[in-house]
């Protein structure tokens, strides 16, 4: 009888605590966001009512290991030779509820763009899905909040 009685008080407290999370406001995601793998900060920034982003640091030349990146897995052979620095990779996002939904994500590294939603874990986390067709077929990545559009600091 005492474990039912527990049991039920953990139940209700999750139940209430989910009930009165915080919810989130449409501009919690703007700011700068390191990449998964920590090669790039895409700064998240308001565009009307859209959401978009751009490649504002990349690792290999604040390293020094190159002068310049460039959009060579573009399948458009006029736009291969521009620069990755600046370049917008997230745009046409709307916030919905707890989401941020249909956008679309450039991936340099494939050169090919995907329907995408992102959602923020907390307020220094969040979630990007990248798909095509449906959200099922699709890859999540999970990209950390930085501080300043320069990382120095934060990636060793």
């Amino acid at each position: 009888m005492h474990l039912k009685k527990i049991f039920a008080l953990l139940l209700l407290s999750s139940f209430s605590s989910s009930v009165f999370a915080e919810k989130k406001s449409a501009d919690d995601i703007l700011g700068f966001w390191l990449s998964a793998k920590g090669t790039g900060v895409v700064e998240i920034t308001k565009y009307d009512d859209k959401y978009e982003g751009k490649l504002v640091w990349i690792k290999d030349i604040h390293d020094g290991k190159a002068k310049d990146k460039f959009d060579d897995k573009n399948p458009d052979d006029k736009l291969k030779k521009r620069s990755l620095m600046g370049l917008k990779m997230l745009h046409g996002f709307s916030f919905k509820t707890d989401e941020w939904t249909d956008g679309k994500i450039y991936d340099p590294e494939s050169g090919k763009t995907y329907s995408a939603y992102m959602k923020l874990e907390n307020k220094d986390k969040i979630n990007l899905r990248g798909y095509i067709g449906i959200s099922l077929f699709g890859r999540t990545s999970e990209w950390t909040r930085q501080r300043t559009s320069t990382p120095d600091k934060y990636i060793k």
